[in-house]
């Protein structure tokens, strides 16, 4: 009889670890940090995840509680993987436990290991030998060839920048450094992150085409969670050779990782937004260093503070300034002044005959606007009702199809009002407009146009998504609306047109990072323009409707020029001393009542009196309330990450202790203030 103590994190806001004592016959296997185990905790039974064992333990026998079983059945979790969840749970001020057991596949921390064994002999029958086999490649510029070479020879951690312009092939250079990295080590992994998951089908089609015989697993939350394990676990048995995911993967178990693939790594949906708040980029980053192997970071518009890594050399950068495919060039972008201009159904004369000119010559355009429903809000003329969220500091949305008004933050649904609550007038109004009035507009100009619609309302069903991207790229699409979902990532190689509507709410923002976002937006959107090999004289185009075409972010953007673009902004970022030059946390609370929340920061801001650290006074946050849950926040600066971190240290324990039901978390490199 062998008898062990193990300490246990499991998933719970407590800092703290469990002892737990394990009793096992003779012919048992020995418990090991890494490994599952089924535990007492409480009255439940859960999950977790040993991290230490040892011969003796300082919890009384009277207090010790057995282990009720182990999950041999599948290798610890690797060390380097223990390594990286201490880390993201250390920098984000979060519990191991809390970090550790959510980014495993929930079937994998049932009680019973029934679907566990069902995958892994699932696994077992259809494991193929790992092979490096790759079919035909298309031929290189020396521009990607150099960048190839550069990730598949690098010498240890190797941090790459790959900018791109839109079209510049950096998904093939992702592919032939696998490839050649592949063929040096057939058992390595490659680790391909996406912003996105509606990005993961069409880039997974292109993977296997490439590597019909090497293995493939996808991880991200559209996956059915038996279908989700046994991806992961064949990323964790090594069997996978290239793994395919959005922000979750990057806490996925690779024993032989020997690449990472961090692609549109500018991309805001790389930072988890709730629960443990992780940027993937830069566990990513993190990662690759521990492990000593290149990380990758594409994008055609870079973050901030990676092209800033990469001015200062701390990131090695490498340029594709030409489009992949011969004479596919950058398209014109024009700024239509829709001040100056009249505008019919929110579209100038000039936008109005780009679309009937390519509707003639059979190619595709893509209208964008970034704002899905009918129209942002309903009024009223007559005593200036408008549809307020009666629960949150917003609109209600107009989606005229369904006949409802509708929060996107709270999601509450209202029937349209016959007429106005305050006045009773019949004749309401929409302001504004969404992706479905431009739709409807569209279909009384060009009736017989086959005109698409791609937002979140449009693609709710399972599959809807690919199904509408699919009907694209196979032409039976000759106008497509889009939000953001359109924006990056997709080769629609007809489409010739990008008109965007109503980009200046953006020019105008509270948030800092607002124009950067936008610049990143619209050239990843105007990128869908002109990417096959341009006919005659037929110019691909992009116009930009603007009542501020003198804006300077238009005129780097006219230039296809990011460079000039970020120089300026790292500048202006300096002067005013914002990130990247300075490191952030930020501090929220959510009350019923907004002067509670209000209270518990101006409390929290005074339990220490920091070194050098900026604690700023609290304040309402912009959308005050949602769903009825008032929300503050309370700023923390410094000009050096670790004195931040070392304050954070000590901050978070002497918060727990603080005796309210105010709601409080805490996000470390905020992406929103």
């Amino acid at each position: 009889m062998h008898c062990r103590f193990v300490q246990i994190a499991v998933d719970t806001p407590l800092d703290i670890f469990f002892d737990y004592r394990w009793l096992g016959g003779d012919d048992a296997a020995l418990p090991a940090v890494g490994q599952l185990a089924l535990v007492p905790l409480g009255k439940r039974e859960v999950i977790g995840l040993i991290v230490a064992v040892s011969e003796q333990t300082d919890v009384p026998p009277e207090r010790l509680r057995d282990v009720i079983a182990l999950r041999a059945q599948i290798p610890p979790l690797p060390e380097p993987w223990l390594a990286l969840c201490r880390f993201a749970a250390g920098y984000y001020q979060r519990p191991l436990g809390e970090v550790a057991l959510p980014c495993l596949p929930k079937k994998l921390r049932e009680q019973k290991p029934l679907a566990l064994e069902r995958a892994l002999k699932k696994l077992a029958q259809t494991q193929a030998s790992p092979s490096t086999v790759a079919s035909e490649a298309p031929t290189l510029n020396p521009a990607q060839q150099q960048a190839v070479d550069a990730i598949a020879n690098a010498d240890g951690f190797t941090p790459v920048l790959l900018h791109g312009i839109t079209g510049s092939g950096k998904t093939e250079v992702y592919l032939q450094a696998a490839a050649q990295i592949l063929t040096q080590s057939p058992a390595a992994q490659i680790l391909i992150l996406v912003p996105e998951i509606n990005l993961t089908p069409q880039l997974e089609a292109g993977i296997r085409a490439r590597f019909p015989t090497v293995p493939v697993a996808t991880l991200h939350s559209g996956l059915a969670e038996t279908e989700r394990l046994r991806h992961w676990l064949s990323a964790h048995l090594g069997q996978a050779n290239i793994v395919l995911g959005t922000r979750l993967a990057v806490l996925a178990s690779l024993p032989q990782l020997a690449l990472i693939v961090v692609d549109e790594e500018h991309d805001p949906s790389y930072k988890q937004q709730e629960g443990l708040r992780y940027s993937a980029r830069d566990l990513a980053v993190w990662r690759a260093n521990q492990l000593g192997i290149p990380v990758v970071l594409g994008s055609a518009t870079p973050s901030l503070e990676s092209w800033q890594h990469a001015q200062t050399g701390r990131y090695r950068k490498i340029e594709l300034t030409e489009r992949a495919v011969q004479d596919a060039a950058l398209p014109a972008i024009r700024l239509l002044d829709s001040g100056r201009n009249q505008l019919t159904d929110g579209m100038t004369a000039a936008l109005m005959a780009a679309l009937k000119l390519r509707l003639e010559r059979g190619e595709q355009s893509l209208l964008f606007l970034n704002r899905r429903g009918y129209a942002p809000v309903l009024s009223c003329d007559a005593c200036g009702w408008v549809s307020n969220c009666p629960r949150c500091t917003a609109f209600m949305v107009l989606h005229l199809s369904e006949r409802k008004l509708r929060c996107h933050h709270c999601s509450l649904e209202m029937r349209i009002p016959r007429a106005c609550p305050d006045c009773g007038n019949i004749d309401l109004q929409p302001l504004g407009r969404g992706t479905q009035r431009v739709e409807e507009s569209l279909l009384s100009h060009f009736q017989q146009a086959r005109i698409l619609r791609i937002d979140a309302d449009s693609t709710r069903k399972k599959g809807s998504a690919q199904a509408a991207f699919d009907a694209v790229h196979e032409g039976e699409v000759d106008i497509l609306i889009g939000t953001q979902m359109v924006a990056k990532g997709h080769d629609f190689q007809n489409l010739t047109l990008v008109g965007v509507l109503n980009p200046d709410t953006a020019l105008f923002s509270h948030d800092y990072r607002a124009s950067e976002r936008l610049f990143a937006q619209l050239m990843q959107v105007a990128g869908r323009a002109g990417r096959s090999a341009q006919k005659d004289d037929h110019q691909s185009e992009v116009l930009i409707q603007t009542r501020y075409p003198q804006h300077p972010l238009f005129a780097a953007l006219k230039a296809h020029d990011y460079g000039v673009f970020a120089t300026a902004l790292l500048e202006e970022r300096e002067q005013a001393c914002l990130p990247p030059f300075c490191h952030q946390a930020l501090l929220r609370a959510e009350a019923r009542e907004l002067p509670d929340a209000l209270a518990f920061l101006q409390q929290a801001a005074l339990l220490l009196a920091p070194e050098g650290v900026t604690i700023n006074d609290p304040i309402p946050m912009a959308l005050t309330r949602v769903a009825n849950v008032c929300r503050a926040q309370l700023l923390v600066e410094s000009a050096s990450r670790p004195a931040l971190q070392a304050f954070l240290r000590e901050w978070m324990p002497a918060l727990r202790t603080v005796k309210t039901r105010v709601r409080w978390t805490m996000e470390v490199d905020p992406a929103d203030i």
